[in-house]
Order: structure tokens, then sequence, then C-alpha cells
């Protein structure tokens, strides 16, 4: 064990398709098992959670398996909350590029990501509700861990050291600057409720609208300012896997990511999500809906069905490997292999709300002769009408210029510049 205060020097960085051909030398090639388990209590009845633990890349090939985790808490009715978890997945995996392997599906994920949520804010905006939601929407495939998140519904990674990573970052006004700046930058005002005689009470708020958020899916009466493009953050994990616990603000609000991580340490996800709740119930009462779900990342050589231990003693070995007290024998029988891999390797973040940033440039397969495919709704196009000039004037321009990022369409160019705070005057189309 390092003595206390001596500083761990982390190894830098390695691209994605490098780590994965280290893991492959190493013989942890195994895809680990999942374990998980959802909680809650509903104050209001607007949180939803999607689990979805056996999806495919290639239909029919077990092979590319992945699993999707996701939190959703709604807030004025729940129209958003239910419309995000039944459609934005399939909205993110139609903007991933077919027929590619593994590590280059896995690098455009974030992309991907980016292009799904602002497609299932545009698609839910047209159905005229004014519901809102947040979204935390949480990949694995293996042990490379992909999440997405607008709002504040918040995902934290419990290592097997014991560290606690946050691997979502909050978009509340009231404690981003960032976001304050650039709500106000595009046309948003943002300030506390004002009572009769001038009082200011409560968090700092958008107005007009009075959201507490500056991301979110929905909230088409709030203002174009509240964008739907979400934070993105790939890790992977080390061989000896990981604890997420996804969950919605009413946890959080009540306990900090190292409090409900360190409560819920040595259980199975199912009674660790159940204890996260009661903490939390605990600590504040039921002020909010209360949502939790934990993911449980093992390595595939300590499976519950392992022969050579009873179902008992190996639900003891599982405990300790992940999140409990390890036995001098277990840190033996991981030994060197899991010393190549003993922390966390950041693969991806980017957290900005410019879309040409987040979509990057000329990304369209489809972007040097007709039809163009728009980077967002991943509609066809024949010509180039779709697209708008930076100047808002003729819509006839190249469908990768001029604004220097993929072809988008009328209505996705629209919302990207409304988001922008840019508000284009009438035009005519090119005949």
């Amino acid at each position: 064990m390092a003595s206390a205060g001596k500083e761990r020097r982390l190894p830098p960085a390695l691209p994605l398709a490098t780590l994965i051909g280290l893991e492959l030398r190493a013989g942890g090639s195994e895809r680990p098992t999942l374990r998980y388990g959802h909680a809650g209590f509903a104050k209001r009845g607007e949180d939803y959670f999607l689990v979805k633990p056996d999806c495919l890349r290639v239909p029919g090939d077990p092979s590319t398996a992945f699993s999707v985790f996701a939190v959703f808490d709604g807030h004025n009715g729940v129209s958003a909350a239910v419309y995000s978890k039944e459609h934005l997945l399939e909205h993110v995996m139609s903007a991933l590029p077919p027929d590619i392997g593994r590590d280059d599906w896995l690098q455009a994920l974030p992309r991907a990501l980016v292009a799904g949520f602002v497609k299932a804010d545009i698609d839910f905006q047209r159905k005229g509700e004014v519901s809102g939601t947040t979204a935390t929407l949480v990949v694995v495939d293996g042990f490379t861990v992909t999440v997405a998140s607008v709002g504040d519904s918040r995902c934290i990674l419990d290592t097997q050291a014991g560290e606690v990573q946050l691997l979502t970052v909050d978009h509340r006004l009231e404690e981003n600057a960032e976001e304050r700046e650039r709500v106000t930058a595009s046309g948003g005002e943002v300030g506390r409720l004002n009572l009769f005689g001038g009082q200011e009470v409560g968090p700092l708020r958008c107005w007009p609208g009075g959201l507490c958020l500056s991301r979110s899916i929905g909230d088409m009466d709030v203002g174009e300012f509240i964008v739907p493009i979400p934070h993105v953050k790939q890790v992977k994990l080390s061989n000896v896997g990981g604890r997420l616990i996804i969950a919605s603000d009413g946890i959080w609000d009540a306990l900090p990511s190292e409090a409900a991580a360190k409560a819920c340490r040595g259980l199975p996800a199912e009674l660790a999500a159940k204890l996260v709740v009661k903490q939390a119930l605990k600590k504040s009462g039921l002020k909010d809906d209360t949502t939790c779900v934990v993911v449980d990342i093992i390595p595939s050589n300590y499976r519950l069905t392992s022969p050579q231990l009873s179902p008992k003693r190996n639900q003891s070995k599982i405990k300790s490997l992940l999140f409990g007290r390890r036995s001098h024998s277990s840190i033996g029988k991981l030994g060197a292999k899991s010393a190549s891999f003993g922390s966390v390797e950041e693969l991806f973040e980017e957290g900005s709300a410019m879309l040409e940033e987040r979509l990057g440039r000329n990304l369209s397969l489809k972007a040097s002769s007709p039809p163009f495919r728009c980077a967002i709704c991943q509609v066809d196009q024949e010509h180039f009408e779709g697209l708008m000039t930076e100047n808002g004037g003729s819509y006839c321009s190249s469908p990768c210029g001029p604004w220097g990022g993929p072809y988008l369409c009328l209505d996705c160019r629209k919302k990207k510049d409304a988001m922008e705070g840019k508000r284009s005057s009438h035009s005519t189309a090119c005949r």
C-alpha cells in the first residue's frame, strides 16, 4: 500500500487504438461482465431511466455487444423525459457510420452523441409541448465508457482504487460561470426570481422561462439558448473494472459524489442502488424524484459462474474486488496483469456548445456529391437549398461551408444559428 501523502503520478493518456492493442497483447480481450440495478422514489413522477444491456453494433454478432444506461429527469411534465427514453438512443445510433470496426465506432461515438441529442431536441420541439428533461446517457463497450449529459443528472465512476471521478458536468446556472456567460452572450438573461418589492430569492435562472439549467432536451418555451448539446466524456477503465452510479439531482442534492460511492461499496449493484436512494432520503427527505442506476463492470475472470468457487464465496470475492477491501490473495492473483492498467485513461472530453467544434469538419459520408446528408437529422437532400450562408443570405452554398462544419439541412442550420443567438433575416432561395 502506498504511504499516505505520497502523490501517485498517472501515466499519460494513450490513443484508443493503442489501448485496445495493449489489452489484446496482455490477454485482456475478454469482455467484462456487467451487473446492474436501479431504485428510486417518486415525488412528482417525472424521473425516467433506461437499461439496455444487450445492444449490438452488428445485428446477430454477439462480439459487437454494448450496453446503454440512462437517467432522464423531466420538468414541466413528463413528455420530454418519456420521448428521450424512447427515441434518444435511436437518434444517436442513426448518426454513426455503418460497417466500421469497434475502435472507429468508439471514436465516432462522441460526435454521434452530439448529433443524436440535437436531433432529439428538434423532433420533440416539433410536437409543440413545453416539457423539458435532463439526459445522462452512458454507453459501455467492454472497458470503455462514454457518457453524454445535459442538465444536472450526474454520472460518477468509483474505481477499484477507491478514487471517485465525475464523468459529467452539471449545467446549473448557479454553479457554472461559463454557461452563464454563454447564455447571456446568446441573448438570454440570468437572474434570480424577483418578489414583490424587488427582493431576489432562489437560485439563478434563465429568463424568459425561469429554468435553472442551461442545457436540456425540450423546453421550447424558454429560448434556444438553452441548448441540447451534451458534455461528452469517454474513458477506458483498467482491467480490474469499476462501478458507475448514474442518478438524478434528487440524489446529488442530498449526497456528495464521494459519499454516494462510499455508502454502497461492497454491495451488489441492486442493493447498492437501493442504499444510495435510502441514504439520500435519510439525509434530505423526499423533496424531489430520486432515481439511481448502478452498473458494475466486472472482469470476465471473476464471473459468478466460476466453477472454482461456491456462489457464496464467489460473491464475496466479487465484493472484495469491486469497491470493498481486497484480500492479499486477490491482490496477488491480479498481480502484474493489472499493474499496467491500474488507472483510468481519459480518451475524450468536450463540453463546447458550438456545433462546429463538436461535429468537426467535412464529416458527412456523402459530402462530395449529391445527395447530401445532414450531419444531425441524417436526411439526404439532392440540392444545396438546405444550407444557409453564413450571413443569412442565399441558400445556395456548398454542402460543407461556408460555416466550416459538415452539411446541415435548413432546419438544422436554423437550429444551430438560434442556439448561438443568431437570428437570420428573410432571404430568398436560388433558382
